[in-house]
């Protein structure tokens, strides 16, 4: 018993050392506003009054995201309202591909990890969540619900964010 404390522990620090925004699981619900203001790699979180547009997701017990392309430009600040069609909890993270393979692999290790930062939004059956983003960093970034299985099924979309700066 032991060892697998000492594991699962060290394999915790390993993923906050590796990473650049600590990972973690809340109970359900979703994000109203900026919970925490920390820059990630993908941007920072917003206020819901800073958005400029909402975009509606879907997602469902397919393992899919409608639309499952987004596509925004740098320093757009976004609220994303997302609802789950399904009969499943599912989540929406949003993360670079190495980020949500890690906290993937983590979900699947540890089915009851807890998680609550303002770029995830875990949304019950037949409910809504949201996430107010700004997408202050130009790059390609990822989505995903990390559920165990889920990512594996295929449950992921891709995030586009156009460089603003330098255009003529």
């Amino acid at each position: 018993m032991k060892r697998h404390t000492l594991g699962a522990a060290l394999a915790m620090a390993l993923l906050s050392a590796a990473s650049t925004a600590v990972l973690a699981h809340g109970p359900g619900g979703s994000h109203h506003g900026a919970s925490k203001q920390e820059q990630t790699d993908w941007g920072i979180a917003a206020e819901r009054k800073q958005a400029r547009r909402t975009i509606a997701i879907s997602m469902d017990d397919k393992m899919r995201f409608t639309p499952d392309r987004l596509q925004f430009k740098q320093g757009e600040t976004v609220r994303l309202l997302i609802r789950n069609e399904g009969k499943l909890m599912h989540e929406f993270v949003i993360g670079t591909k190495k980020e949500l393979d890690a906290h993937a692999e983590m979900m699947i290790k540890h089915p009851g990890m807890e998680h609550d930062e303002p770029y995830m939004a875990h949304v019950a059956p037949g409910q809504t969540g949201e996430i107010v983003w700004t997408f202050n960093r130009a790059g390609e970034f990822d989505f995903a619900c990390l559920i165990a299985g889920h990512y594996q099924a295929g449950m992921v979309g891709k995030i586009l964010v156009e460089a603003t700066h330098g255009k003529k």
